[in-house]
């Protein structure tokens, strides 16, 4: 079984500096948007939760 609760490395879209997100899968799939702790630019988080259980998560640019 995957974690409900989990932290997601994934790199910033602006500045690639290496970051760690805490996702919360238990929502299903869902998008949002986050500032990067670095830069602070605004990235959004794509959570995408499968039928068969499969947990995904994308970053990108939010604007």
């Amino acid at each position: 079984m995957s974690e409900l609760i989990s932290e997601e490395r994934c790199r910033c879209p602006f500045c690639a500096e290496p970051i760690t997100i805490v996702v919360d899968f238990s929502a299903g799939s869902q998008g949002y948007i986050e500032d990067c702790q670095v830069c602070c630019q605004p990235m959004g988080i794509v959570v995408d939760v499968g039928a068969d259980g499969h947990q995904s998560v994308r970053v990108k640019r939010a604007n």
